[in-house]
């Protein structure tokens, strides 16, 4: 294995992986919402998710999948319409002592569905996966081994979303505070939903 690619591989897999986006504000939102514990089968879903997004580009199958408009289209859709529903959720959300929430939009599921629907993801992998080559004359072995490093790198990066999240649950506020967090964590995942799909 190539030393200097691989860290180089896993530091543009950082970045990439690790700016905020759509899986991370649903992270975000929904460690805020749930706490850490309560948030994790959602982060289990959507690291499933992803993990299949990033084995099916592997596999080269997301250039298959791009030929046929129509279905990259319906999972835009899918997303965009799962996020605009969290972000609503979220931001209209009972405070203080009467706070509930309702777990059916942080499901295992529904994470699965976000990072399985998420084209930008794929287009994240397709580029991480096409940049180095970390294992010379055997294109198998080395997608294998990138596509472990990207598996690696989002349940790191990913976790790491989710305890702030958490963290910011934890956080003492006044009814008004605490309304306009949750409305704030609400348009960020609309933005970054925006920005994701638009």
């Amino acid at each position: 294995m190539d030393t200097v690619a691989t860290g180089l591989f896993l530091t543009a897999a950082v970045g990439l992986l690790g700016s905020p986006g759509p899986a991370i504000a649903a992270l975000l939102a929904v460690g805020r919402a749930r706490g850490f514990a309560g948030g994790l089968r959602y982060f289990l879903g959507l690291q499933l998710g992803l993990a299949m997004a990033a084995g099916i580009t592997a596999a080269g199958l997301f250039s298959l999948l791009a030929t046929f408009p129509s279905a990259l289209h319906m999972m835009t859709i899918a997303a965009t319409v799962y996020l605009v529903y969290l972000a609503w959720s979220i931001a209209s959300s009972p405070i203080g002592e009467a706070r509930t929430y309702n777990g059916a939009h942080a499901s295992p599921a529904m994470g699965f569905l976000l990072g399985v629907t998420n084209p930008k993801a794929y287009l994240a992998f397709a580029s991480l996966l096409a940049s180095y080559t970390l294992i010379k004359d055997n294109a198998p072995h080395d997608a294998f081994t990138k596509w472990m490093l990207l598996i690696a790198v989002m349940i790191v990066v990913d976790i790491i979303w989710l305890y702030i999240g958490a963290f910011l649950r934890g956080l003492s506020l006044s009814p008004r505070n605490e309304r306009a967090l949750n409305i704030a964590l609400g348009l960020t995942v609309l933005i970054a939903a925006g920005l994701a799909f638009v």
